[in-house]
């Protein structure tokens, strides 16, 4: 379990380090139609019936955003589109998509619980399927990357593969240490709904610093595991890594805080994508990415609680 611990962090890292940047354009005016325009600065809805024929279909309902805000300057930053009813990202989609994740993977990680033996940490007997299941998932991470639109099907693989991988080592943890994957599972869910709450009452606010750093510090620490992965390849090791030391113990919880601002860049672009009327496949994309992140900051508290009841 040295080398999958960091393995199976890498696999959840490696969907979180795409940052979901909406572009706005300047626009330019004489005065007085600036002060026109400044007049409007906010965000605006609208909906009508499209009349005629769009793309093959008859008619349909359209609706239109557009959202004006102050620039530098006289400048006024204009961002908006219109799309037929049903073909763009909602938050209400999304949260149905990430349930549908969630659903699949709680089933896969009970199978892969009752597949794993009865060892703890540092036995023989650590399903050779589990490193498989490790293996797709880091796949399917990579390949969303680049072709985010198949989210709808590498998604369900994705959250199958990782959950029966969870299930393996979170049974091996609870039988080291038992009732560690309750607590891990409560300290999980608190923290999400903790990062929920600072999110929605704006008391933490995802500006495109905030992402760019909590982005940057992400890849940072996938590279990190990397390294930690080849160096125990090659017979080394890392030993704050996994050791119960006062340095073991700050480097998760230095993880699993990283894991919890990601939550936060997780509903931005969710809320983002739904203004911005993004393309209603990027549905499955931002749960799968809010799954990924939610494994992760479920594998970094596992690991915290099992440094604490090493001490």
């Amino acid at each position: 379990m040295i080398l999958a611990g960091p393995l199976s962090r890498i696999v959840a890292l490696a969907g979180l380090t795409i940052a979901a940047m909406s572009a706005t354009a300047p626009a330019y005016a004489a005065k007085a139609d600036v002060q026109l325009v400044q007049s409007y600065l906010g965000a605006w809805n609208g909906s009508s019936e499209l009349k005629g024929k769009f793309r093959g279909k008859e008619g349909g309902k359209v609706s239109c955003k557009m959202s004006l805000s102050a620039g530098n300057g006289d400048k006024v930053n204009f961002a908006g589109n219109c799309a037929l009813a049903g073909t763009t990202m909602t938050v209400r989609g999304t949260m149905t998509a990430g349930g549908v994740l969630l659903v699949l993977l709680l089933s896969a990680a009970s199978f892969g619980w009752a597949s794993a033996p009865d060892v703890g940490q540092g036995a023989g007997g650590f399903p050779g399927m589990a490193l498989v299941a490790v293996l797709i998932g880091f796949g399917c991470a990579i390949a969303l990357r680049f072709k985010p639109m198949m989210a709808k099907v590498l998604g369900p693989i994705y959250a199958l593969a990782q959950g029966f991988f969870l299930g393996v080592i979170s049974k091996a943890y609870n039988v080291a240490y038992e009732g560690i994957v309750v607590q891990a599972v409560g300290a999980t869910l608190a923290v999400f709904a903790v990062m929920l709450f600072l999110y929605q009452s704006r008391i933490i606010k995802v500006t495109d610093r905030f992402r760019r750093i909590v982005i940057m510090a992400t890849m940072g620490l996938m590279a990190f595991y990397l390294i930690s992965i080849v160096i125990n390849l090659f017979g080394g090791s890392v030993p704050f890594l996994q050791s119960a030391s006062p340095m073991g113990i700050l480097f998760s919880v230095f993880a699993a805080g990283l894991a919890a601002m990601m939550l936060a860049v997780n509903f931005d672009t969710i809320e983002r994508g739904s203004k911005a009327g993004w393309p209603k496949g990027m549905e499955w994309y931002c749960a799968f990415g809010l799954l990924a992140t939610l494994v992760w900051l479920y594998l970094e508290i596992l690991q915290l609680l099992a440094k604490l009841n090493r001490r």
